[in-house]
């Protein structure tokens, strides 16, 4: 592909880590075929590496930042990529960049994804699907924020120790089940997952509880899964879904820097599951479909 030219009020970026994201395999398995996009379509939504050229209107002293960038729905898997100046952070000092594409776009949303879910201390918060990068900043964020427990879900004895080691107390299978002391039900949910199984852990809300959807790595949600609230109905249970795309910018940025320095001071924990040469992006996701990630895969060029 040709050298991208930073339009106006961009920055173009030579990448030195690429992000493998939860949205780049839901893309490329077609499961968001219905919002347009089709094959050809160039994956990767966040690089980090250093600014080389500036846009009409962009200051030239961006160029040489080292700096993360979240790059859209698109062009990330690429040696050089152009995002927004408004959708780049310069990086912190003992922040790599692998941690950075790690970090930059999970972190804001399990952030908010917790706020939308109105966690307060003491509450007991599931995490569906916490081996991602998601899940690991949520557990992470509900424990030290005093969660009365935080209960995973994930695929192994191996896995749901390394949960704890993040700040899990109960650790569950994919179905929700083997966890003799878990808690019969939680307030807040944080689902990254979806699929078929979606409506068994609306089961699992407390009175009042709050379900909080944030991906759908594992599919679509059977249609009627609303059902589920409506015969819960007496509990006053709430669903909702969350993409950081309806934040505005300066939020995003605000906690994504803050997140950013946690990390640097070694305050905030980020998991690079493998790092791959860029041309193989395709065992890359073949290890996300087989669930074999722990954390994030990184490419580099």
């Amino acid at each position: 592909m040709p050298v991208p030219v930073p339009a106006a009020g961009q920055v173009r970026i030579a990448t030195e880590a690429i992000g493998v994201g939860g949205v780049d395999a839901v893309i490329r398995r077609g499961t968001l075929a219905a919002y347009g996009f089709r094959e050809g379509h160039l994956l990767g939504s966040e690089v980090a590496g250093r600014v080389t050229a500036v846009g009409e209107g962009v200051d030239a002293s961006w160029i040489g930042r080292r700096v993360w960038a979240f790059t859209g729905l698109s062009g990330g898997y690429a040696e050089q990529a152009v995002a927004s100046v408004e959708d780049v952070l310069v990086l912190p000092d003992g922040l790599t960049c692998a941690d950075a594409v790690t970090l930059g776009g999970s972190g804001v949303v399990a952030h908010f994804a917790l706020d939308r879910g109105r966690f307060t201390p003491g509450e007991t918060v599931l995490v569906r699907g916490a081996a991602g990068s998601i899940g690991i900043t949520a557990v992470q964020l509900a424990a030290r924020a005093g969660a009365g427990a935080v209960a995973v879900t994930t695929s192994s004895v191996e896995r749901g120790a390394r949960l704890r080691d993040l700040g899990a107390t109960h650790v569950l299978d994919r179905s929700g089940e083997d966890g003799p002391d878990a808690p019969a039900g939680f307030d807040v949910v944080i689902d990254v997952v979806g699929g078929p199984r979606l409506p068994l852990f609306l089961d699992r809300l407390n009175s009042n509880g709050r379900y909080v959807a944030v991906g759908v790595v594992g599919g679509q949600p059977p249609a009627d899964f609303g059902m589920r609230l409506m015969d819960g109905f007496r509990k006053s249970l709430s669903f909702t879904t969350f993409s950081s795309d309806t934040l505005p910018g300066p939020d995003r940025q605000a906690v994504r820097s803050s997140q950013f320095a946690e990390a640097a001071h070694g305050d905030l924990r980020t998991v690079v599951h493998q790092v791959l040469p860029l041309d193989e992006a395709v065992p890359a996701h073949r290890e996300m479909d087989a669930g074999r990630v722990f954390g994030r895969i990184v490419l580099v060029p």
